[in-house]
């Protein structure tokens, strides 16, 4: 089966249809990861070598995928964890999202995989779209919704903008785990620190007594 080399990507995930083979898809999964272990990046992957690396026909690998960028973005959205469940209170809800981008930022800098497909992703505009839609745009849904939540339930100053308020409460944990490599997110009590600081307020003794 041939691609038309002039389309656009086409990078919405599996194909349904025939019941999928989980052995097969992991002998796939595997097999990019050798593969980009070798040092193979987007241009140099190809469906054929693929095949060839997870001892399955190019069939299989069609049935699932229209094209190598749809494999590589259902890759990299199965490496991310799911969204941790609702805790019953908006604060363990808070919580439970920082810890969640916590455990992302130690899992990119751990896990070569993650780390070299999302760079793959990052390098195509095309791929980039497509995982932002998979991965991104549900992480900022669900956090959105969480704020709307804490504003509702009087947890959250109602006078903010809503963006304004995810960059104070989620913006700290993106820092410390997407732009500063170096940060320290090894310590368990990070999220809690993080979370009461805020819903607490930052303001010390001086600016209490002046107010």
């Amino acid at each position: 089966m041939k691609t038309d080399p002039t389309a656009a990507p086409d990078c919405t995930g599996p194909r349904r249809g025939r019941p999928r083979s989980e052995a097969a898809e992991q002998a796939i999964f595997a097999a990019v990861e050798e593969l980009m272990a070798a040092g193979a990046g987007l241009a140099e992957l190809t469906i054929e070598g693929i095949a060839t690396a997870a001892g399955v026909g190019k069939a299989t690998i069609y049935r699932r995928w229209s094209n190598k960028e749809a494999l590589l973005v259902d890759m990299v959205s199965r490496l991310e964890e799911p969204l941790p469940a609702p805790t019953g209170t908006f604060r363990g809800d808070l919580i439970a999202m920082i810890e969640y981008m916590r455990q992302r930022g130690l899992a990119k800098r751990s896990r070569w995989v993650l780390k070299a497909a999302l760079f793959q992703v990052h390098s195509s505009p095309e791929l980039h779209a497509a995982y932002r839609e998979r991965v991104i745009v549900p992480r900022r849904q669900a956090a959105r919704e969480l704020i709307r939540r804490g504003v509702a339930e009087g947890e959250l100053r109602g006078d903010l903008d809503e963006e304004i308020l995810g960059d104070l409460l989620i913006g700290p944990i993106l820092t410390r785990s997407i732009l500063w490599d170096g940060s320290d997110l090894d310590d368990p009590r990070l999220p809690v620190t993080m979370v009461d600081a805020l819903l607490q307020g930052l303001a010390g003794p001086a600016a209490k007594a002046r107010g």
